[in-house]
C-alpha cells in the first residue's frame, strides 16, 4: 500500500500534463477501495509541487486520496463552493441555487450516513459555500464526480506552514515591544508629530496640502487594533487630526472547534494590525509619534486573524467575514489586507469578489517570507485580479525588500526599506501608549498606499473606484507601461492628489 500512496504523490506534478489518466484512477480505485490515510509529510510534498508547477493549489482535481487525507487532517471539515463558475454570491438565493445546496447535502448524507445538521460545520448566508464535516474517502470522490461544485476545499487543514514555516512572522508579524527609534530616520513637523524617512520619497507630505484624507473611510482587516495605543483609540483626532472616527470589530473565534460562534474580540494581541493602523491612519499628533499617510481618514478595524497567516479555519472565515461586513458599509472605499496565503482559498476569494461587487477598491499586500521569497510569486489575495496588489522596496532603486515579493501580479510599490544604516524600516505608534516600533515588508508598503488611495479619494469623494485607481496608476513611475515585477512602481502621491 506504500507503494501506492508514494505513486500518488510521484504523479502529482506530471498528472495534470499527461494524458495517462488510467494509471491515475486505478491507484485512485484502490485507495478508494482501502482507504489508506496519507501522511501530512506525503500531503505537504503534493502542496509544494502544485506551488511550484502553477503558483497555487487546486484541490477540487486533486486526487481524491490527497483531497481527503488533507480534509482528515483538517478536522474532518470540507468546503464545498457551488453552482456556476464565478457566481460566488448571490444575495437574494435562487430556488436553482438552494437546490444544488440541498443535493450537496444529500450526497454527503448517503455517503456518509449523517443527517444534514451532523454534517453542517457552516452555511454562509451570501456567498455560495458551505463548510460540512466528511471522513469518508468515497464522499470525497463522489463529490468531485458531481455537477455544480465550484471548488472543494480542505479549509481545516494547515499543518504546511507549521510543518515547514515560510511566512516571515518577525519582521512583518507580531511584536508588541516598543522600539528605539533612529533619529535619522524621521523629522519633526507641526504640531509636534513625526514624519517617517521614507514619506518625502513618495512626496506625502507635500500632498498634504491638498488632502489629508478627510471625509474617506479605509476598513483594514487585520489582527485588530491595540487597547493599549490611545493614539488609536480616545486619542484618535490629536493634534493636526480632528472630527473623525475609529471603529473595531472582531470576526475572529479563537477556539478550535468549528461549531463556536463567539467571536475574541476587535482587540489587537498580535501587534501586527496596530502597525498597520498607524501606517494608515495615525494622527498627526502634538506627543512626538509617527504620522500616518491619511491623517484625517475615519478607520474601521476588523479583527479577523490571529496572525498575518490566514492558516486556521477560523482566520480564514474571520477574514472572509470582515469583507462581506465592509462589503455592506456603503461609507467604506479602500480596504486594507495585509494577510495573505501562499495559494488561494475559495471562501476569502468569494468574498472579495463580493466586496469588490460593492465598488470597493482592496489593496492586498504581496507577500512577505523567507524561503518563499525566491522562488514564489504574490501571495493569495494579492494575486486576484479584484484586487491592488502592492510590494515594498529599498531606497537605491528598484531593488525589492530584503523579505518581499515581487511579481506579474504587482500593481504598485512603496518604498519602505534603507538599503544601509539605521533600522532600515518604517516608524510607527506601538502597541502601547507612548511606544514606537518599526515594521517593514509588503504590510507596511500596502498599508501607505491604502492611505494614500485615501488621499486621492478625499479630493473627490464622488469618483468610482476605477478613477481613482486611474489616478495612482499615473502617478506611477513607469506609467503609462507596466513592469513585469513592480507594475506601475513607486508612486508619487503629490502628482496623484494633483
Amino acid at each position: 500500500m506504500k507503494k501506492i500512496t508514494l505513486a500518488i504523490i510521484g504523479l502529482m506534478v506530471v498528472a495534470s500534463c499527461s494524458n495517462d489518466k488510467d494509471i491515475v484512477e486505478q491507484v485512485e480505485a484502490e485507495n478508494l477501495e482501502t482507504q489508506k490515510l496519507l501522511s501530512i509529510e506525503e500531503v505537504n510534498r503534493f502542496i509544494e509541487g502544485e506551488l511550484k508547477r502553477t503558483g497555487d493549489v487546486d484541490w477540487t482535481t486533486a486526487p481524491s486520496v490527497v483531497l481527503w487525507s488533507a480534509v482528515m487532517h483538517g478536522d474532518e471539515v470540507l468546503s464545498v463552493g457551488y453552482g456556476d463558475k464565478g457566481e460566488s454570491f448571490t444575495e437574494q438565493r435562487s430556488p436553482r441555487l438552494n437546490s444544488i445546496k440541498e443535493n450537496i447535502y444529500a450526497l454527503v448524507g448517503a455517503q456518509e450516513g449523517v443527517t444534514k445538521s451532523s454534517t453542517t460545520v457552516n452555511e454562509d448566508a451570501i456567498l455560495n459555500v458551505v463548510d460540512i464535516k466528511v471522513t469518508q474517502l468515497k464522499t470525497i470522490s463522489a463529490l468531485q464526480k458531481a455537477d455544480d461544485i465550484r471548488y472543494l476545499e480542505p479549509i481545516g487543514y494547515g499543518s504546511y506552514l507549521q510543518e515547514a514555516p515560510v511566512m516571515e512572522r518577525s519582521g512583518s508579524g507580531c511584536a508588541q515591544n516598543g522600539e528605539t527609534i533612529n533619529a535619522a530616520d524621521y523629522r519633526v513637523i507641526t504640531p509636534n508629530a513625526w514624519l517617517p524617512w521614507n514619506y518625502d520619497i513618495h512626496n506625502i507630505s507635500q500632498a498634504w496640502n491638498y488632502s489629508t484624507g478627510a471625509g474617506i473611510t479605509v476598513g483594514l482587516i487585520d489582527t485588530g487594533i491595540s487597547s493599549n495605543q490611545s493614539l488609536l483609540g480616545s486619542g484618535f483626532n490629536d493634534g493636526a487630526s480632528n472630527g473623525r472616527t475609529v471603529e473595531r470589530f472582531g470576526t475572529f473565534i479563537d477556539s478550535p472547534w468549528f461549531w463556536s460562534t463567539k467571536t475574541d474580540g476587535p482587540n489587537d494581541k498580535c501587534g501586527h494590525g496596530t502597525s498597520m493602523a498607524s501606517a494608515i491612519a495615525s494622527p498627526r499628533n502634538d506627543d512626538f509619534m509617527p504620522v500616518g499617510v491619511a491623517y484625517n481618514a475615519n478607520l474601521v478595524s476588523y479583527r479577523g486573524t490571529e496572525d498575518v497567516v490566514l492558516n486556521d479555519y477560523h482566520e480564514k472565515k474571520g477574514v472572509s467575514n470582515a469583507l462581506k461586513a465592509l462589503g455592506n458599509r456603503s461609507n467604506v472605499k479602500i480596504i486594507s489586507m495585509s494577510v495573505g496565503y501562499p495559494w488561494s482559498i475559495g471562501n476569502v476569494k468569494d468574498a472579495v469578489r463580493y466586496a469588490y461587487s460593492k465598488g470597493k477598491m482592496i489593496i492586498a499586500a504581496g507577500g512577505t517570507s523567507t524561503t518563499f521569497t525566491n522562488w514564489y510569486g504574490v501571495i493569495f489575495p494579492a494575486s486576484m485580479s479584484e484586487t491592488v496588489a502592492v510590494t515594498g522596496l529599498k531606497d537605491n532603486g528598484y531593488r525589492l525588500c530584503d523579505i518581499c515579493h515581487d511579481g506579474n501580479k504587482i500593481d504598485f510599490t512603496m518604498v519602505m526599506e534603507r538599503s544601509s544604516g539605521s533600522r532600515k524600516n518604517v516608524p510607527v505608534i506601538g502597541f502601547n501608549s507612548g511606544d514606537r516600533s518599526y515594521v517593514g515588508g509588503s504590510s507596511v508598503a500596502t498599508a501607505m498606499t491604502a492611505g494614500a488611495a485615501a488621499l486621492v479619494w478625499a479630493t473627490n469623494p464622488s469618483m468610482t473606484r476605477d478613477q481613482v485607481l486611474d489616478k495612482l496608476k499615473r502617478a506611477g513611475e513607469f506609467y503609462p507601461n507596466r513592469n513585469g515585477d513592480f507594475g506601475y512602481g513607486n508612486i508619487d502621491v503629490l502628482k496623484a492628489v494633483q
